[in-house]
């Protein structure tokens, strides 16, 4: 069997629901290895699929599902299971309170658990069509990128996958599955251009070492492949640059996992001898290793972090100013020079075409066509909030309250909009152009997916976790060239400085679907209930002491009973675990 074929059996196993991406873009009845191979349309096709994919609505098949919207729905997701970004429940219209009530259909058996797996899962089809259909031995410049662009999107795919699937140790859970298996460690089961379907079916959890090898050997050869080729055509293919950004999240993705200051309450830990299983019989898949420090691999792996943090920041532009930050038409919705990559809206997106199915709707409260604007408000969280020096500009992202003396120094895109907007709103992602009356022209908008600005917090912080006053120098630098002069950190202990370094970085990545990756790797509690908390009590008000369990996303039953390689290891539901706060 051709690898394309492969590719596209394996994908069509685990997500049967799939719509037809790939088949659209190009049909692939009666076509041949070979003749992808020869034919520089059929590779543009399924290259061009890949940020196609990422826009892409009906993953679910239906209409009716209106979180169903692609990637940039994956970042919303992330972010209200945070503390970092309040959502309105605005009387139905927040589609996504179901993420951050911690609720019921989180568990294995519903749709709301399965839209992830399946979306994530398609995109890898996307990135597996295209890669397959390269040699690797390819001598032309152009297919030698378009395969680094291929390993490069696929990494990113299973970089989030691994960071949301991965199980991590909190304290309402003790790291085993329903069946007793241990379970800290286990990410997703990883499917290439080449698994067979009778692999899948048989496809067991990858551990946090074999996946991060696989993402780090395709960004590796990705790395070689865009050396050799020619350059990406624009920002919303990746490029070198976005490779080294790519690396730079891996790096401290994995040093993290083995420093021992973020493993959490459970879970064997530096050594300590554990029982693989709770059941006497023999486990399948073998149970997952014990998980144990290694404070030499994450002391390695926080510089290799910094050294590709740099490396990105050498190729890229300069961090946004105050004017691109704060503009009322081209604000977080153009793709500018410190963006390393990007989506991008059209006209004839799908998404922009049914007005409510797309970032603008739910991100811009200025968008008088979607939800947000329509009720679901989208405001920061108030502590964070509160914390914000006023002298830093990005705090005018957000209304003040009235009691602030920023009050009245925010832009709108119409000034009458003032009147309607409370505390906290955000006022970061405007409508493109300006245009918040009109889907057609106020949809279209460009969505970051790394900014060079994430590069300087990650430098910050892997040299912080190495040489606390170096990474302090780091962020300082950072804050003072380019957010405001008179910023100083003055912080000493190396717990401190990290957790500033960890504050500025959720302030200037809030909304980009970021943040919830440094909650889970750092073992951060989410606190949604405090004295001037403007969270709706009794709706989503949870306190918790360390990771939220929500953090390690449920695999869908649909996957345990087309895959064997997982049953009986899939990651427990999180509902109730936390008593809701009133």
């Amino acid at each position: 069997m051709k690898a394309i074929y492969k590719s596209l059996l394996a994908a069509a196993a685990v997500t049967p629901l799939l719509t037809g991406c790939i088949e659209e873009a190009l049909p692939t009845s009666g076509i041949v290895q070979s003749q992808l191979e020869a034919s520089p349309e059929a590779t543009s096709a399924l290259l061009w699929a890949m940020p196609g994919h990422m826009l892409n609505t009906l993953t679910m098949g239906s209409s009716s599902y209106h979180f169903d919207w692609g990637y940039p729905s994956m970042m919303h997701i992330r972010d209200v299971m945070t503390d970092d970004m309040v959502v309105d429940y605005g009387g139905g219209y927040d589609w996504f309170a179901s993420w951050s009530q911690n609720d019921y259909v989180l568990g294995e058996n519903y749709l709301i658990c399965q839209y992830p797996w399946n979306f994530f899962y398609e995109q890898v089809l996307t990135t597996n069509s295209l890669i397959g259909a390269i040699r690797r031995d390819t001598e032309d410049p152009t297919a030698k990128y378009n395969l680094g662009a291929g390993l490069a999107y696929r990494a990113l795919t299973y970089l989030d996958i691994a960071r949301m699937y991965e199980v991590l140790p909190n304290s309402a859970q003790d790291g085993y599955s329903n069946d007793g298996k241990y379970i800290v460690g286990l990410t997703a089961p990883i499917i290439t251009e080449t698994t067979s379907e009778e692999q899948v079916r048989k496809n067991p959890r990858a551990s946090h070492d074999e996946m991060f090898n696989f993402i780090m050997t395709d960004l590796q050869d990705a790395e070689k492949y865009m050396s050799e080729g020619t350059a990406a055509p624009n920002k919303t293919l990746p490029s070198l640059t976005a490779v080294y950004g790519l690396m730079a999240r891996a790096y401290l993705w994995d040093a993290s996992y083995y420093d021992e200051a973020y493993h959490g309450n459970n879970g064997p830990v530096g050594g300590e001898e554990e029982t693989q299983s709770r059941s006497e019989s023999e486990a399948f898949p073998p149970a997952a290793p014990a998980w144990s420090a290694d404070p030499a691999r994450a002391t390695a792996n926080y510089k290799k972090a910094a050294e590709y943090a740099r490396k990105a920041i050498g190729r890229a532009g300069s961090p946004m100013t105050q004017d691109q930050w704060l503009s009322t038409t081209t604000g977080f919705n153009t793709i500018e020079s410190s963006w390393i990559l990007a989506m991008q809206y059209v006209s004839e997106s799908a998404a922009v075409k049914t007005s409510l199915l797309n970032w603008t709707s739910f991100l811009s409260n200025e968008a008088q066509f979607g939800y947000a604007g329509a009720g679901a408000w989208v405001s920061i969280g108030a502590q964070y909030y509160n914390r914000i020096n006023d002298r830093d500009f990005r705090k005018l992202a957000f209304v003040a309250p009235e009691s602030s003396k920023l009050a009245g120094q925010e832009s709108y895109v119409d000034d009458s909009f003032a009147e309607n907007f409370s505390s906290y709103y955000s006022l970061k992602f405007r409508p493109g152009a300006g245009g918040a009356e009109d889907a057609a022209t106020g949809a279209v908008v460009a969505i970051p997916l790394m900014r060079v600005e994430e590069m300087y917090f990650i430098e910050a912080e892997a040299t912080a976790q190495v040489n606390p006053a170096e990474g302090n120098n780091l962020l300082n630098k950072f804050m003072q060239t380019y957010r405001y002069p008179t910023y100083k950190n003055l912080a000493s202990t190396k717990e401190e400085i990290i957790d500033e370094i960890i504050f500025q970085k959720r302030i200037e990545l809030w909304g980009e679907g970021l943040n919830f990756f440094d909650v889970k790797r750092l073992n951060l509690p989410v606190t949604r209930y405090y004295s001037d908390t403007n969270f709706e009590i009794g709706f989503n008000t949870f306190n918790t002491p360390d990771r939220p369990s929500w953090m390690n996303f449920v695999i869908v039953r649909q996957e345990l009973d087309n895959n064997i390689g997982i049953q009986g290891m899939n990651t427990p539901s999180p509902y109730q675990n936390y008593p809701l706060i009133n």
